[in-house]
């Protein structure tokens, strides 16, 4: 078959070789978001007159056999191809003939992949908000179930203050739910139309861009043709940042459990199936899960920058320089997705050693508590923080002395003032959490297409 672009002159097969790069690989990923667009699309033809019903109807039966080819594994985007969009035409062409070639009218391989990116992207930003929410509550969770447990709160890796296992997991809750709002941003910015713009400057047929952007989900229309074009790498850059935001978190708290569960902590225990072993010592159960989460936010923040970088600088209008932004955004989605899927996993079996916590409590830790006690009774504070140092300087074995859980829980209770250890406000963060899952199901439900394959008659939209 010939390629969608030539005009006669075939192109050297090194350049050709060059220029195609690891599409026909990463376009596998993409048949899915080319059918349902191809599908809008075609029903966006109808709808002014360029295909008739009948035309119409042949296309949409093909394309979603297609569909059932490719989930069944016997549909795929071959190197010859070039990309999932000529793969798509090609077949099309091959079973329809001249009606096969009229899906083209109105549309460049151009606004093709960026509808293909958005409709992927924004599914897998809903499944990584799906993701986020999973472990936030989780995080929630031990929070309630811990709510009581002391443990040191750490300040340059050195015991500070009294802590408990709750405070700490729900500030990773909390933190996951701060990262929600910076994705939903992202999300507000994938989630918009580009079908119609053509190679960025229109096309003179009546397109309703409006219907085939209420068929595709998409709230709303990305209006102006060009800036279609110019945010692509853009958009995909902001998802990813986004992401590499909540995997900084993610990798925090992975480093947390990887620190907490050594022999030498032991405050948490990770079941043995969730770690790998050694090929030289048969006593090692490694955390390699949760090293290659703390690892993987450096991995998604690169992919991030590398499409911020291959975007910046270029001149109106689609570059070929764009092509490369393909790679890792849809890595990057992946990748986060990944992380969260296996860190919720941990902590929904993640075990807390109580005792272990509590022994890591020595009384020096209620340093500034003593310096505080001294405050309530008239004394300025920096007064009564000497005067704390100075009797553990000349007395230190007052500070070796394990706490009594009495006097740990005692103290967490003390700390009632929001968001303090006697005070987490879980009730406040479990609402929080069932009002985001309801956002997300209602917006799930919105950006779900399968009505389009249904759809053998042009939808009134």
């Amino acid at each position: 078959m010939p390629r969608l672009w030539e005009k006669g002159v075939r192109v050297d097969p090194i350049v050709h070789a060059f220029c195609t790069g690891e599409d026909p690989q990463l376009d596998g990923r993409l048949v899915e978001a080319e059918v349902y667009g191809s599908i809008a699309h075609a029903a966006g033809l109808a709808r002014i007159g360029v295909l008739t019903k009948a035309e119409y109807g042949r296309l949409h039966g093909a394309l979603v056999s297609l569909l059932g080819r490719w989930r069944s594994g016997s549909f795929a985007v071959r190197p010859a191809d070039e990309d999932v969009h000529t793969a798509v035409e090609n077949h099309l062409t091959e079973r329809l003939g001249p009606v096969g070639k009229k899906i083209h009218a109105g549309r460049s391989r151009n606004d093709q992949v960026q509808v293909d990116l958005r409709l992927f992207g924004r599914e897998a930003l809903l499944r990584i908000e799906e993701l986020l929410l999973r472990a936030a509550g989780s995080l929630a969770t031990v929070a309630a179930r811990f709510e009581d447990c002391p443990v040191p709160g750490y300040t340059h890796t050195r015991r500070g203050m009294p802590s408990s296992i709750g405070l700490w997991a729900g500030a990773y809750a909390e933190g996951f739910l701060d990262d929600r709002r910076l994705l939903l941003a992202a999300l507000d910015l994938v989630d918009q139309c580009p079908l119609g713009s053509a190679a960025g400057y229109g096309v003179p047929l009546p397109l309703d861009r409006e219907y085939v952007a209420r068929l595709l989900g998409f709230p709303k229309v990305q209006a102006n043709t060009l800036a279609v074009q110019n945010s692509r790498g853009k958009l995909e850059s902001a998802a990813l940042q986004a992401c590499a935001m909540i995997l900084l978190d993610a990798g925090r708290l992975a480093g947390d459990l990887i620190l907490f569960s050594t022999e030498e902590f032991g405050f948490v225990r990770l079941p043995e199936e969730l770690c790998t072993g050694s090929s030289i010592m048969p006593n090692k159960k490694n955390p390699d899960a949760l090293e290659l989460i703390r690892g993987s936010g450096a991995e998604v923040a690169a992919q991030a920058a590398a499409t911020w970088q291959m975007t910046a600088k270029l001149p109106a209008g689609y570059q070929r320089d764009l092509q490369l932004t393909k790679g890792p955004f849809l890595r990057g989605l992946e990748r986060t997705a990944s992380c969260l899927l296996v860190l919720d996993l941990c902590l929904r079996r993640l075990e807390v050693d109580r005792d272990r916590c509590l022994a890591a409590c020595s009384s020096e830790i209620f340093a500034a508590d003593r310096a505080l006690d001294w405050v309530r009774t008239g004394v300025p504070f920096r007064t009564a923080y000497r005067r704390v140092a100075d009797e553990l300087r000349h007395a230190p074995e007052s500070g070796a002395r394990p706490a009594t859980r009495a006097e740990a829980l005692a103290n967490l209770r003390s700390k009632r003032h929001t968001g303090g250890p006697g005070n987490l406000g879980l009730a406040r963060l479990g609402r929080e959490l069932r009002a985001a899952e309801r956002d997300r199901v209602r917006r799930a439900r919105r950006a779900d297409l399968r009505a389009l394959l249904q759809a053998r008659t042009p939808p009134r939209g």
